[in-house]
């Protein structure tokens, strides 16, 4: 029988009982160590949020290729704005990913002058799209700092640790549109190839449409059902690295459907530190693994960069 990610309850870890908190941390910790996945219940996120947010994508997504790419920023790797259909692709797969996608980032304050880019915005032809994908990404990036501070306590860190980590980082919400496949698919191309994520957690809200899948131990996959009730957690190559592989950074692709007709929509939040953090492996977790350190010596914006470069979205 096929196995399934963990579900977790993220009630336990807000209850105010330190048993119930200490258990939750342990069933994140533990799921990250073994399948790198688990699907959190309980999450806070307002499910009408969330669909206003996939509404506000599809409008904006309906507009014309030519208004679409108005937003598109190619000066900054299309870390913000709009990506167009068959840009990217996965890591080491030259078939092109068959979607497109809107980023959004921490909005800048007044006064402010971070190392990540500055958002941008569609036009009065989607109204309230900003208020919306704003407020959700809030909330999304309030939740993953609580998940991270599961993960510091795990770790025998100060709860803070991975947190301050993410402070002024360039965490990254995106809004994918699967568009139905039509008649002329690429040659390999699927509506994202196996890849593993870059940062140091992801934490996606249910999809549309199933067609997620992950990797398990011994190379089969394990589908990922779709259920708004749940947010997606998995953990990044970064945190990988940092740990020394003690979580685990897993293979994971969404498939194409059997029907050519089908749209899919996702939304990710992929949670980075900021650039300046040095991701070499720590000597305690090298202790509590091989006992050699088997991941690069690699600041997070070399590391970020240099997977920009392997997707399509940068320069070398």
């Amino acid at each position: 029988m096929a196995r399934s990610i963990p579900v977790i309850d993220f009630a336990d870890y807000v209850s105010g009982d330190q048993t119930r908190k200490n258990n939750f941390i342990a069933k994140v910790g533990d799921s990250l160590k073994d399948i790198g996945f688990f699907a959190l219940k309980n999450h806070g996120i307002p499910i009408d949020l969330i669909k206003q947010s996939y509404d506000k994508g599809d409008e904006f997504f309906g507009l014309s290729n030519e208004a679409k790419m108005n937003y598109a920023q190619r000066e900054i790797a299309h870390q913000r704005g709009y990506t167009a259909f068959g840009v990217e692709h996965a890591k080491d797969n030259p078939a092109p990913d068959l979607k497109e996608f809107w980023q959004t980032g921490r909005t800048h304050k007044q006064g402010e002058n971070p190392s990540y880019p500055a958002n941008v915005w569609p036009d009065d032809s989607v109204p309230q799209f900003k208020e919306v994908v704003d407020d959700l990404y809030n909330r999304m990036e309030s939740l993953s700092c609580d998940l991270l501070s599961a993960c510091s306590i795990y770790l025998g860190k100060d709860s803070d640790w991975l947190v301050e980590m993410t402070n002024d980082g360039n965490t990254i919400m995106r809004i994918i549109h699967y568009p139905p496949l039509g008649e002329d698919v690429p040659q390999g191309a699927v509506r994202s190839a196996a890849h593993e994520d870059i940062n140091f957690i992801t934490l996606l809200v249910t999809a549309t449409a199933d067609g997620l899948e992950v990797m398990d131990h011994d190379g089969t996959w394990i589908k990922v059902e779709g259920d708004e009730r749940y947010i997606i957690v998995d953990s990044g190559d970064m945190i990988q690295n940092l740990t020394n592989g003690l979580f685990k950074s897993t293979t994971h692709r969404v498939v194409n459907p059997a029907s050519k007709s089908v749209r899919r929509f996702s939304m990710p939040m992929f949670v980075h530190p900021r650039n300046s953090i040095d991701l070499t492996p720590r000597p305690e977790f090298i202790a509590m693994t091989s006992g050699t350190a088997d991941y690069q010596s690699i600041s997070a914006g070399d590391y970020l960069h240099q997977r920009l470069v392997e997707i399509g979205l940068a320069e070398d």
